[in-house]
C-alpha cells in the first residue's frame, strides 16, 4: 500500500481525482486557483474541512492539528502572507499522529526536508524559515477565502497533483 493510499483510506471521503471531479460537476464544483505547492509525502488526498482564519499565528493551527482528525483536511486562511510559516515539522507530525488526511494552508510552512518525509497532504504557497508568533489569535469553523474559491467548514476537500476542488456534503455523497 502506498502512502497515498494510506491517508485516501483514512479520510471520511473516497478520492477521486480532481480533473474528474470538475468534468462531473463543471461549474457546481468549487475550485482554488494555481499557486499551491506540495510539501508532504501524500499529493492526493480527501475530507471533510475545517476551518481556521489566521494572520501570522499559527496558535490555532497547532491546537486543531493535536486534536483527533479522523481524517478530516484543515484548511488555513493565512492571507496569502509570505513572511511566516504557519506550520513547520512538529505541527505537521502532530496532524499525521493524530489522523489528519491533509492541511492546505494560504501562506507558509517550513522544515521543507522533514515535511517531505511525513504521510500527510500538505499545500501551501512557499516556504519560509521564520516561525509564527503566537498571540493566541485566530478564528475556528468560520467561512473562509482561498484564492478563487469559499470555503466553508463540512465542506469535501480534494486535492491531487492538478489541484484543489471543494464540493458540499450533498455533491460528495453524490459520488457514492
Amino acid at each position: 500500500m502506498t502512502i497515498d493510499q494510506t491517508a485516501t483510506n483514512q479520510t471520511s471521503a473516497t478520492f477521486t481525482p480532481t480533473c474528474d471531479l470538475f468534468d462531473r460537476f463543471k461549474d457546481d464544483a468549487r475550485y482554488v486557483l494555481p499557486g499551491f505547492r506540495d510539501f508532504g509525502a501524500v499529493t492526493r488526498f480527501a475530507g471533510a474541512v475545517v476551518t481556521v482564519k489566521c494572520l501570522e499565528d499559527n496558535s490555532r493551527v497547532k491546537e486543531l492539528l493535536a486534536t483527533p482528525g479522523a481524517g478530516r483536511v484543515l484548511v488555513v486562511d493565512g492571507a496569502g502572507s509570505l513572511r511566516c510559516a504557519l506550520m513547520g515539522d512538529m505541527i505537521a507530525a502532530s496532524a499525521v499522529k493524530n489522523g489528519w488526511a491533509g492541511v492546505v494552508i494560504w501562506g507558509c510552512v517550513r522544515d521543507v526536508a522533514e515535511l517531505a518525509t511525513l504521510p500527510l497532504g500538505i499545500k501551501a504557497l512557499a516556504s519560509i524559515p521564520r516561525a509564527s508568533t503566537r498571540r493566541d489569535q485566530g478564528l475556528v469553523d468560520v467561512a473562509v477565502e482561498l484564492p478563487g474559491a469559499a470555503v466553508r467548514p463540512g465542506d469535501i476537500l480534494f486535492a491531487d497533483e492538478d489541484g484543489i476542488v471543494l464540493l458540499t456534503p450533498e455533491q460528495a455523497a453524490a459520488l457514492k
